[in-house]
Parts: C-alpha cells; sequence; structure tokens
C-alpha cells in the first residue's frame, strides 16, 4: 500500500471525530418557557349561589327547639310529622328561613339559644328526678338561665365534681354514648389503702357484668395517703368507678370528677356553677 493511500485512511477517523464534537444538537426549548393558555391553569368552575347565613336546617332548627336530636328530628320529618307554614315536609336537608312557622308534632317551635354551663357539684345532690327525698342538681343552676337545660350523664348524691348543663340535645346525646373519646378524671377515696398488684390488676382493665372495661390511667395521688387513688376513663358512666373498686373489695368512700372532656375545676369552688367558654364549647363538639 502506497504512502498517499496510508495517510487518507490515517486522516479519516480524525475527520469524524472532529465533526461530531462540533455538530451536536441545540438544546430543545424548556416548556416552561411557553406560557400556557388561562383556559389551561384556571379551569372553568361552576360557582353556586352563596347560602344565606340566616337559613338553617329543619331538623338542626328542631333540635335547636331542644325536644329532640336532628338524628331524632330526621325521623319524625321522614315521618311527616312535621309542617313548614301548614305544609308538611318530608325533604331531607329542607332549609328553613326567618319568619317560617315550624310545627312539630302538633306545635309550633321557638328555637332556644344553646346554652352550656359547668357546675362544680356537692354531695346530696343527684341527677335523678325519681329520688323525692334527695334534692335535684338543677336547683344549683336555676338562676343561670331559662332555657330548658339538662345535666350531661347522671351522678348520684354521695358523687362529687365537675357535671356539665346543657339545651344542646346533640352534645347531650354525644357524651351519653357509651364509646367515648373524652376523658373524665376521678378522685376516688377508699377506706384502706390500695394494694399495688390490686393497682396493676385494674390498670390491665376490669370485666363487670361480662364487659371489658378499659382503664386508661390509674395511679396514687402524690403526697396523699394510698387510699387516694387518681382514675382516668372515657366511660359516661359514674357508677363504673364505683363498681371497679367494690369488684376488689375495696369500699368506696368518695368519689370526686376533677376533669371532665377538657374542662377542670380551676376556679370554680364547689357548688358554683359558671358559664362555658366559646372556646371551650368548640372544643367539646370537636371531640
Amino acid at each position: 500500500m502506497s504512502n498517499e493511500n496510508r495517510s487518507k485512511r490515517n486522516s479519516k477517523p480524525s475527520g469524524d471525530k472532529k465533526k461530531s464534537t462540533t455538530s451536536a444538537k441545540p438544546p430543545m426549548p424548556k416548556r416552561s418557557q411557553k406560557p400556557r393558555p388561562k383556559s389551561a391553569t384556571k379551569p372553568t368552575q361552576n360557582v353556586s349561589k352563596p347560602i344565606k347565613s340566616d337559613d338553617i336546617r329543619l331538623n338542626k332548627y328542631i333540635s335547636n327547639s331542644g325536644v329532640c336530636s336532628r338524628r331524632d328530628a330526621d325521623i319524625y320529618i321522614q315521618s311527616g310529622n312535621v309542617k313548614v307554614n301548614g305544609e308538611v315536609i318530608t325533604e331531607m336537608g329542607y332549609k328553613v328561613k326567618p319568619g317560617d312557622v315550624v310545627n312539630f308534632d302538633g306545635k309550633n317551635l321557638v328555637p332556644e339559644k344553646k346554652e352550656y354551663i359547668l357546675l362544680n357539684k356537692p354531695k346530696n345532690f343527684t341527677t335523678s328526678e325519681d329520688e323525692i327525698d334527695h334534692k335535684n342538681v338543677l336547683e344549683l343552676v336555676r338562676s343561670a338561665t331559662r332555657a330548658k337545660i339538662q345535666p350531661i350523664g347522671r351522678m348520684d348524691k354521695n358523687t362529687t365534681g365537675l357535671l356539665v348543663f346543657t339545651n344542646d340535645t346533640d352534645m347531650i346525646r354525644k357524651f351519653s354514648l357509651p364509646n367515648q373519646k373524652s376523658f373524665k378524671i376521678y378522685q376516688v377515696s377508699l377506706d384502706r389503702n390500695l394494694k399495688f398488684e390490686d393497682l396493676e390488676k385494674i390498670s390491665g382493665g376490669v370485666t363487670l357484668d361480662d364487659h371489658r372495661l378499659f382503664v386508661d390511667e390509674i395511679s396514687y395521688i402524690e403526697e396523699q395517703p394510698k387510699t387516694e387513688i387518681g382514675l382516668k376513663l372515657r366511660t359516661p358512666n359514674v357508677k363504673v368507678v364505683r363498681a371497679i373498686f367494690e369488684s376488689f373489695n375495696y369500699n368506696v368512700l368518695k368519689i370526686d370528677r376533677v376533669a371532665f372532656a377538657g374542662l377542670t375545676k380551676k376556679n370554680l369552688p364547689r357548688g358554683n356553677w359558671r358559664f362555658l367558654t366559646e372556646q371551650e364549647i368548640i372544643n367539646l363538639k370537636n371531640i
């Protein structure tokens, strides 16, 4: 092979290599550099007309009147027992306007303002209306309001501490359900020291009337005799507190509810009451 042909063959690769490095494709333009049409960034939406703030759902109107809960009101509405301005209403979600006359089971309703009152209950007052020999707790809050308030839950004459009153039937029903999210804290006084092994057994849960009850927390109260016990439960039934210790053969001398769903006895002496703050009401509704 001649020197001329060799030089041509040797020079060809170097020429191709040079061409490949100089003929790179220009970068593609970024997509974000192209503005998108407004219709693509903000799709057209159907704008509904705002609901008048003065309108109120029929079942809530009935509940606000204090005759029953919203759930029960729905049953009455579906049954045709509710009239608005003389006309039977069975439509769920129907809204009552200002000035409408609502007739519930033959009686015209007037909604009450919702009231929420916290009482630090003393001894010798009961929530039961059947016990004629003992005073009713409503006597302690009679001067607070003219609304038809009721206590949330029950308390016997020997149990003291926090008790909430309201005419909000939905809230009363909510805190009467067996499955509660809110905590109640009790200080329990026993006739003798609580054995540590019994405290551990109770902390693991107890069985009462074939039902398993879970205890969120139990402990001795600091700087107090071991007859003074702190108990944290979710159940709304105060009778359960006494039953727990009696099942271990302890006599309960005193039960004091010191906290209810985040509410405490701070600045509320025994026998006194106060209205709940707006924030406290919101907290109870959101539990």
